[in-house]
């Protein structure tokens, strides 16, 4: 098995170091979880760990993918077409840059970049398996809206491409510059608007 492969086997002990590994890197951020402690939670040997997952950052990123799968899951009731675009936008924006901009999201990308000339495969399975998802489900979201007549897109993939770019402007390069403090109330405001902006070009 290489760093990129997917583990080969699943089952109870698998499921119980997925959840043993979430506890502790949503906890303890990447550099702070240890593969003792992991095993630990889970209740599983160190030798079981490593049978399923030989590198701790092998094991990060697939906790980082069920993340953004999960987060897919729990929009799509959120994308119902019955709710106003603008909210549904506003939800969508501020839980994907809350993500982004914590401590397990600025290390997910801290890993990708740092493993791209050994592993390039890593950053593309993760974004594939993982926002790629997120993107999808949006994509149908606002093909929805147009049909309803209240958008007008020619190119949906673009726009919500368009739209996630929009809420991490000012607030991207603050994170991986160190550049003053990420707030709560930044995300917000920056979201808002990018929501009002994506209106502005296609709102109907």
């Amino acid at each position: 098995m290489t760093l990129v492969d997917p583990p080969a086997r699943k089952g109870r002990k698998m499921d119980q170091v997925l959840e043993g590994a979430r506890t502790v890197f949503l906890s303890d951020g990447f550099e702070g979880a240890s593969v003792d402690d992991i095993a630990k939670t889970a209740g599983v040997s160190k030798a079981t760990l490593y049978s399923y997952f030989p590198d701790k950052k092998l094991l990060f990123l697939e906790i980082a993918r069920l993340e953004c799968t999960r987060m897919a899951e729990d929009h799509d009731h959120a994308f119902s077409p019955d709710r106003d675009v603008r909210h549904v936008l506003h939800e969508m924006g501020v839980e994907m840059m809350t993500l982004i901009t914590s401590d397990f999201g600025l290390n997910v990308f801290r890993i990708c970049v740092a493993e791209s000339d050994r592993f390039p495969e890593l950053g593309q399975q993760f974004y594939e398996n993982g926002p790629m998802k997120v993107r999808a489900v949006m994509i149908e979201y606002l093909e929805a809206k147009i049909e309803d007549g209240t958008l007008a897109i020619e190119d949906c993939a673009l726009a919500a491409d368009q739209f996630a770019e929009m809420c991490k402007a000012d607030i991207f390069p603050s994170m991986i510059f160190g550049v003053g403090r990420v707030t709560k109330d930044r995300i917000t405001y920056v979201v808002k608007e990018a929501v009002e902006t994506f209106m502005a070009r296609y709102g109907a």
